[in-house]
């Protein structure tokens, strides 16, 4: 990742990759002449991405459950939580990885439709598996100019609809892009809340805070966008996360697909929506 790189011998798990779905992705359309596709598009997704040019080959997941451990912080200060920061890029990067991997056996141009999302289990409170899904596509003209700049498959978070926009622009995804950071927000004392009944006023230490976690999230979202030769993000969300650190510690989370031009021959001037009038027969 952009800010939070591993360090050597940190994760043991960056060593071990999943063998489980080699017998599925033998039998995939990509993979074998007779294979059958999989995807979790709907039939409109489905019509429309053959519109735009490419076809599904297969469903594409990559998974990492890990032990998000704890991290003390001054009790009346904000501060970034380093280490809980640096843990949720790490298993976030994993689960991308393997999702990466398996359109790479598929010979895919790109993924389309990812989902990044954590999820528990009862015999695991201290757990969360990290999920990377999505539906591994490829052009059918086969020319290579839809993939990353460095030659792999890109991958997006766009809907069909919004991909098959995106290709109309003389655009294509990149790579789907995301900033964290697992910020410590201060606690105010019994004195400073005393004061403060009864009355409008800002909170300001907890603007503060919020606006600086935010803002890492942010910077470091684009930072991979530029690593990665993007001209832009489209779609940028940020959300707010509480997990099982506490009510004070808090994840800001930035996510987004970073896009590049292609060149002007791959625009689709005549699939630009067209205006309509409708007029009501209702008396």
């Amino acid at each position: 990742m952009a800010m939070f790189g591993k360090s050597a011998g940190q994760d043991q798990g960056a060593t071990w990759e999943p063998s489980a779905a080699s017998g599925r992705l033998a039998a995939t359309a990509g993979a074998s002449e007779n294979g059958v596709f999989t995807s979790d598009l709907s039939v409109s997704e489905y019509v429309l991405l053959d519109e735009a040019g490419f076809e599904p080959l297969g469903f594409v997941v990559g998974s990492s459950i890990y032990h998000i451990g704890l991290q003390l912080a001054r009790w009346g200060q904000n501060q970034e939580l380093g280490m809980l920061t640096q843990a949720m890029y790490s298993a976030r990067e994993l689960a991308m990885s393997r999702m990466q991997a398996e359109a790479d056996q598929l010979n895919a141009d790109g993924v389309v439709g990812v989902n990044l999302r954590l999820q528990s289990y009862v015999w695991g409170q201290d757990v969360l598996e990290f999920v990377a899904t999505g539906t591994a596509v490829r052009a059918l003209k086969g020319e290579g100019a839809h993939r990353a700049p460095g030659g792999r498959a890109f991958s997006s978070d766009l809907s069909a609809q919004d991909f098959y926009r995106v290709l109309a622009s003389g655009s294509v995804p990149v790579a789907f892009v995301l900033g964290t950071c697992v910020y410590h927000i201060a606690h105010q004392s019994a004195l400073q809340s005393l004061r403060q009944a009864g009355t409008n006023q800002e909170m300001v230490i907890f603007t503060q805070g919020i606006y600086e976690a935010r803002e890492l999230a942010l910077s470091r979202m684009q930072a991979e966008a530029t690593a990665s030769g993007a001209s832009g993000i489209v779609g940028v969300n940020v959300a707010v996360l509480n997990h099982v650190w506490g009510e004070h510690a808090t994840e800001f989370f930035a996510t987004g697909t970073a896009i590049r031009r292609l060149d002007p021959s791959h625009h689709m001037p005549g699939s630009a929506p067209k205006p309509t009038f409708t007029l009501s027969l209702d008396v």
